[in-house]
């Protein structure tokens, strides 16, 4: 095991003791694929919107087994709500153009029935029962997901559910884009931007993880300079300056 491998074992390690109990417990119960830098990472700037009163509810682009989603509800107070957005089956194909050879390999990994989830487990997009599961998990954390809660789930393609969605949606305050592949992070960013307040953040986990999300995010960036990099550790978060 080479240095930084030590070192991000032991940075793991230190923030698995600093997230919040709810975190721990997300993670214990095998329901999220974040690791604890992540998790850390996404309750600080949890802490900041709270405490500069930033306006606006959290959106989750990319559900899988919905432990980061239900971390953001659980982090709401009214009248905030959660936002959750998934197809809640196999992902979409990556475009080998825009996303290159590594992310065509993983899909057809995962496609061929290869791939396995968390602690061996069976691979969420593999279950027929996901979209019941992640209610059921929202539910077990008293945060249920129905016509007059604070929660809403909505199950298909981002381009096909978020124009409706997207209509009854005032305003954002944090947004997590964890959605692999360059089509649909250009998307997330594009429709979240419409919305998103001033001081707001966008979370996109997948930067440092495959080419096409980082091709997209430094596009968008690239296209909006009213957008800061305030953290590059794990994965990247922007802040809406203007």
């Amino acid at each position: 095991m080479n240095l930084n491998s030590i070192l991000s074992k032991l940075d793991s390690s230190l923030r698995f003791l600093q997230v919040s109990p709810l975190a721990r417990r997300i993670r214990r119960e095998g329901l999220t694929y974040l690791s604890p830098v992540k998790l850390y990472q996404i309750e600080k700037e949890l802490k900041r919107i709270k405490a500069t009163k930033v306006q606006g509810d959290f959106a989750e682009f990319g559900i899988a087994l919905g432990g980061s989603a239900i971390l953001l509800a659980k982090s709401m107070t009214p009248p905030r709500r959660f936002h959750g957005f998934d197809v809640f089956a196999m992902i979409p194909p990556p475009d080998r153009a825009k996303d290159g050879d590594k992310s065509v390999e993983r899909y057809e990994k995962i496609k061929d029935g290869k791939s396995t989830g968390i602690n061996g487990e069976e691979y969420y997009g593999y279950r027929k029962d996901l979209y019941e599961a992640v209610v059921d998990s929202f539910a077990r954390f008293e945060k249920p997901v129905k016509a007059d809660s604070n929660v809403s789930l909505y199950r298909g393609l981002f381009e096909d559910t978020w124009p409706d969605a997207g209509k009854a949606i005032s305003k954002l305050a944090l947004v997590h884009i964890d959605c692999d592949w360059y089509e649909p992070v250009k998307y997330c960013l594009e429709a979240s931007d419409a919305k998103l307040s001033v001081g707001g953040a966008v979370v996109i986990d997948d930067y440092f993880a495959y080419p096409g999300a980082k091709s997209a995010t430094d596009e968008f960036l690239a296209a909006h300079e009213n957008y800061k990099v305030t953290s590059r550790h794990k994965h990247l978060i922007i802040n809406k300056t203007a």
